[in-house]
């Protein structure tokens, strides 16, 4: 039976290991009405439904053409053994669905909150409010609950520069965000009959989550900005991978089997907005 190329690949997929890249194809400067569709390090080229497209290709490890539309652009990652031919054809039966996703893309991108790293301002944790306190007296930057409101005190000078105030909400966020995601993996791996190996954080642009066959797993720190239910959706959707190292029906049949919301909760993350920690 002939192997099929194409894969759809979408938010969860393992980082692949890459090839040396091929020759350059030559560039111009494409744009689309929802932006310019051109990867910062795009080194070819397509159309697609009349509109030009510079995108990142790399060859990688792995079994199957994958395509991933991200806040930069298009990448496209296939075998050794896939021609360039293939590529393209992939491409142009993918094409209406490239451009959809990249005018979403853009579209998410204008919503997107950028915190300002002051006393006082707010900011997202767990679904809830949380604002920032400068309270040199405290030994250590600690969440405090007050009639229903929350605020996080930071051990920080009343002067202390906005990039220290980013730095230090940032440190005590990943904290939060490791303790609470291997809490949640401890809790599910057992119910799915797979074990997992290695946590890491992940600072990820566009991808909330990765999983490796030996059990390693990525999860997205920033995660820790929404509400339960996101973050226990991407860790049964990565430990599932352990399972199948795909997005086949037999995946999702793992998915389902313990959430059987699983589709409304994938919706309801692709609303998500990560916060600009610039």
């Amino acid at each position: 039976m002939m192997r099929n190329p194409l894969q759809l690949v979408l938010d969860f997929l393992s980082p692949p290991t890459a090839l040396p890249p091929e020759r350059p194809a030559p560039l111009r400067t494409p744009v689309h009405p929802a932006g310019q569709l051109a990867h910062p390090r795009a080194n070819r080229e397509t159309v697609l439904a009349g509109l030009p497209v510079a995108y990142l290709f790399q060859r990688v490890r792995r079994r199957s053409i994958g395509f991933v539309v991200g806040p930069d652009g298009l990448e496209v990652r296939a075998p050794k053994w896939v021609t360039l031919k293939e590529v393209e054809l992939g491409l142009q039966e993918r094409g209406e669905w490239v451009l959809r996703k990249w005018a979403e893309m853009q579209e998410r991108q204008k919503n997107i909150r950028h915190i300002e790293w002051r006393d006082g301002a707010s900011l997202d944790y767990l679904g809830r409010s949380v604002e920032l306190r400068i309270s040199p007296q405290v030994g250590r930057s600690e969440l405090s609950e007050s009639d229903e409101a929350l605020s996080l005190r930071l051990a920080l000078p009343l002067n202390a520069e906005p990039s220290q105030i980013r730095d230090a909400v940032q440190a005590w966020l990943m904290r939060e965000a490791k303790q609470l995601f291997e809490q949640r993996l401890n809790h599910f791996a057992p119910m799915m009959g797979v074990q997992w190996r290695k946590l890491s954080l992940s600072n990820a642009g566009s991808r909330w989550g990765s999983a490796r066959i030996d059990g390693a797993i990525r999860l997205n720190w920033r995660l820790i900005h929404l509400k339960h239910e996101a973050i226990d959706y991407v860790v049964v959707h990565e430990l599932a991978h352990l399972h199948e190292m795909n997005h086949s029906p037999a995946f999702w049949k793992v998915v389902a089997d313990i959430l059987p919301d699983h589709v409304e909760r994938r919706k309801a993350l692709q609303k998500e907005n990560l916060a600009n920690w610039a």
